[in-house]
């Protein structure tokens, strides 16, 4: 026999699986955030050795991992984004009550993931950011003497 009742707010079921969700979107913010420092850390150092090597021209390496990580952190600000229009969609049925049990524990990002990268590319949260890293190291290669 199918198991075709429908699901309130105040079921197990349904908190568990909010909770699921809201984990999942709170791991992708972490993971930006964590791309960030990483980011910071890893073109710092780059800067610092050209910077006691006296080799300007070698802080355009510390381009690439720029790069990488701006990729990187927008892809899991898309995901992010992408997992919270599935939560609200979720929340939409609880609250029109139209939760079925297939509709439970399957957390998958709702929408289209390029499109939401595009989106996420020309965010407040990345360019600022990025932009003042590579302005850094634009910096860096006619500030440091050889």
């Amino acid at each position: 026999m199918p198991d075709d009742r429908m699901y309130r707010e105040e079921s197990p079921a349904v908190q568990a699986h909010l909770g699921i969700a809201q984990s999942v979107i709170q791991r992708m913010a972490a993971n930006s955030a964590s791309c960030k420092a990483w980011c910071i850390t890893l073109v710092a150092a780059i800067l610092v050795i050209v910077a006691d090597k006296g080799q300007p021209a070698y802080a355009l390496i510390a381009a690439i991992p720029t790069f990488l990580f701006l990729v990187l952190d927008t892809y899991y600000l898309a995901l992010e984004k992408c997992f919270r229009d599935s939560y609200n969609e979720f929340i939409d049925k609880v609250h029109e009550g139209r939760v079925i049990a297939a509709d439970l524990y399957a957390i998958t990002p709702k929408g289209s993931l390029p499109r939401s990268f595009a989106r996420s590319l020309r965010s407040f949260s990345i360019w600022p950011f990025y932009v003042t890293l590579g302005v850094m190291i634009w910096l860096s290669m006619y500030i440091v003497i050889p």
